[in-house]
């Protein structure tokens, strides 16, 4: 429930966690494999620093012009026209599953298709829900709403109060201009389906919302507008109480952060007894938290670690699941990092004591905790075991916690999509690289699991294959990846072949069903490899953790074993084998064009981070810092040096040619990355594709039309370069 919504690295092109990493210094790690920087580009000699306007005239005339450049080249590619239907065909199709939540009995969804663009938030009944022909009524048109208000607004979410006793009919909308991560926080009742008048409405801002009860709110927003009361990150470092019926600026502070902290954000919750309790979480870096409990004008530390993330309430029991060690203070109790833990919330709250902290699950050395959802009448776990699904039912009994498995469909990804403790439903998805997802009902009363949707085949399975691999890594360490791949394939080196990979903030990636991947790539002969690097967390935090800062170097070792291994293994070869990553997986690519430049022919740059020495400055790059380190801490600087793609371009350097992706409205990730980084490739006179996205915000695209353009570039360019001649 409060694991962090500013983990702010989604992966973009596959729908889509403990052993502890050696303690070993960066001075260590900074000479295994990494490249001595080639060039010093620093701030007062960086030529390209207009780039960085995001919308100045110059910078954007030269994106017009690139954008027209590779444009003109990529669709008149024979292959184009073909990608763009099939993309369109998949993203826009209404043969989709309405993924949803329930809300007082009522099924809630929010639609995007050819006619609602910008999509439209409805309801039905559960009984209607199940059927193949849901019968929807229309909650808010934001195609509608867009035009009367002349606004570009993508939908980013809902919060809506819940109230013991009584229905839950105000909701605060969010709603982003263009698709900014800065979003306007408006008051809808759900009763008259309409905003409601002089109810709650925010400026524009990277803000967090509360409900406390009806007529109040806690909010971390910038305050006043000018920035002074924003993180060096650009979040809210000051959460304040405000009242219906008073202004904005009236609201009274319950508590402020430090300036150097990432964020602070409110939260609240209903506790088992129907009373609702709020507070603080304060982050002084990404991946440390302090949690605050308002006890009347007190703000009381709730005693965690900080490196833990609470979870959801099953009945007055408060799940955490810890990314540190922990000696719990009093107790003579020992966890470990990557363990599911539950404390007495109520009893906390009346004594202000930390109760007897239980251990809940432990995951072995090649498991992780996903999560916890808690239902009514039931707790469900979510596991990875060797990067394969596990659903898991929690029981508590005399002797403590134990677990009992949910029998699933295959050995693929399974979400929990929908868990409420007001509700004995819960909605959960299942896929498979060649498995369609399927939405199944899991009732918790009869523990039935029953399929209530599923897509439709996207593309031709017939004669595909699945295999799991390792690749060892630098340092002897062993990788998983998937490969899906023809069943005859030839095992020459000549099959074109896509490596996606991410690489950090503990973002685990598993086996996904995509129908873009497969009708534009697999349908045609290519391969698709999915690489499980340290730095995510598809075996706890510790495979986070070896990847941080200065030993960061291991999981760009990690990717380059993969590649190799695919080519030791005679699957594919230099000439034909492509790669693709997106935000901080679009820094691994950049590492990978500059570190590695004879091992790819293909190289898929998404919404990237390039400039290691100024990303921190640039945007929410402030954010960043305990994941990558600080370019203005000396010894961290000096490895960011060896790793930064802005930094090691090297004239002379013979590079594939690079597709460059991003948007002028990423708010997230600053579009002078790519453009510093492709203007480099300008400059030396090499060839390189650049595709800036006007609109988009961090997903490079704002609706599904944008979506399947840019996919359909991508694609388009991955044949290009890796078939031997342009397939059908």
């Amino acid at each position: 429930m409060y694991r962090l919504l500013f983990v702010l690295f989604a992966v973009a092109v596959v729908a889509a966690c403990s052993k502890h990493a050696d303690p070993t210094d960066a001075s260590n790690n900074q000479t295994t494999g990494a490249n001595e920087p080639m060039t010093q580009t620093s701030e007062s000699n960086d030529p390209y620093l207009w780039l960085e306007e995001v919308e100045g005239d110059k910078a954007l005339a030269w994106v017009r012009e690139q954008n027209e450049r590779s444009l003109g080249e990529l669709t008149d590619s024979a292959l184009y026209q073909d990608n763009l239907a099939k993309a369109t065909e998949v993203l826009t199709s209404d043969e989709r599953i309405p993924y949803s939540s329930i809300r007082d009995g009522l099924v809630y969804n929010f639609w995007q298709d050819t006619t609602h663009v910008r999509g439209v938030w409805r309801r039905t009944t559960l009984a209607s829900y199940q059927t193949d022909t849901p019968d929807w009524e229309t909650v808010l048109d934001i195609d509608a709403l867009s035009k009367t208000e002349d606004k570009n607004w993508v939908y980013k979410g809902v919060d809506c109060l819940r109230v013991s006793g009584r229905d839950h009919s105000l909701c605060l909308i969010s709603l982003s201009d263009g698709g900014k991560d800065a979003v306007v926080v408006r008051e809808f009742d759900l009763a008259s389906k309409k905003f409601v008048a002089d109810g709650f409405v925010t400026p524009e801002a990277k803000q967090g919302t509360a409900w406390i009860d009806a007529d109040t709110l806690a909010i971390g927003t910038d305050w006043g507008g000018d920035g002074s009361t924003l993180t060096e990150s650009g979040y809210p470092a000051s959460v304040r109480i405000w009242r219906r019926g008073t202004p904005l600026e009236k609201a009274v502070e319950l508590f402020t952060g430090d300036k150097t902290d990432v964020g602070t954000w409110p939260w609240s919750q209903a506790m088992d007894d129907g009373r609702r309790i709020y507070g603080v979480v304060e982050a002084d870096t990404f991946f440390t938290r302090k949690m605050f409990w308002a006890n009347g004008d007190d703000v009381v530390q709730i005693p965690l670690p900080v490196k833990s993330t609470m979870g959801d309430l099953y009945g007055r029991l408060q799940f955490v699941t810890l990314q540190q060690d922990w000696d719990v203070p009093g107790q003579a109790l020992s966890f470990k990092s990557g363990d599911l833990l539950a404390f007495d919330m109520q009893t906390f709250i009346e004594t202000g004591e930390l109760p007897e902290v239980e251990l809940v699950f432990r995951a072995n050395e090649r498991q992780a905790v996903n999560g916890v959802a808690v239902a009514d009448g039931a707790a469900l776990l979510s596991i990875n075991d060797n990067v394969v699904s596990k659903l898991l039912k929690l029981q508590r009994g005399d002797d403590g916690w134990t677990s009992e498995d949910i029998a699933l469909p295959g050995t693929g990804k399974a979400s929990i999509y929908f868990a409420d403790k007001d509700s004995q439903t819960v909605f959960l998805n299942y896929e498979g690289f060649l498995t369609p997802d399927s939405l199944y009902r899991y009732d918790t009363e009869d523990e039935s699991l029953t399929p209530i949707k599923a897509l439709p085949a996207r593309f031709d399975t017939n004669g595909l294959a699945v295999q799991q691999f390792e690749a060892m890594s630098k340092d002897g360490t062993r990788v998983p990846y998937f490969i899906v791949h023809r069943d005859d394939l030839p095992m020459d080196g000549s099959t074109p072949t896509l490596l996606y990979g991410y690489g950090g903030f503990e973002i685990s990636l598993g086996p996904t069903y995509s129908g873009g991947i497969g009708k534009m790539w697999l349908e045609r002969g290519g391969a698709y490899v999915l690489a499980n690097i340290r730095g995510g967390g598809e075996f706890g935090p510790a495979w986070h953790q070896a990847g941080l800062k200065g030993n960061r170097q291991r999981v760009y070792d990690d990717f380059i074993a993969v590649g190799e291994d695919l080519i030791s293994r005679r699957i594919t070869s230099s000439d034909h084998l492509g790669i693709m990553g997106g935000s901080n997986g679009g820094l691994l690519m950049g590492v990978m064009i500059t570190q590695r430049p004879d091992l790819w022919n293909a190289v898929v740059i998404q919404v990237p981070l390039l400039d290691m020495l100024r990303y921190h400055t640039l945007l929410a790059g402030a954010s960043w810092v305990d994941e990558y380190g600080s370019p203005d801490v000396p010894e961290e600087r000096a490895f960011l040096e060896t790793i930064s793609p802005y930094h090691n371009f090297d004239d002379d350097a013979d590079y594939p040619t690079p597709l460059f992706v991003t948007s002028t409205k990423d708010d997230r990730v600053h579009p002078a990355h790519a453009r510093k980084m492709a203007h480099k490739f300008q400059a030396a006179e090499k060839p390189f594709l650049y595709y800036e996205n006007i609109d988009g915000g961090h997903s490079a695209a704002a609706d599904q039309k944008a979506r399947a353009r840019r996919t359909a570039l991508e694609f388009t360019y991955l044949a290009e370069q890796l078939f031997d001649a342009v397939p059908e």
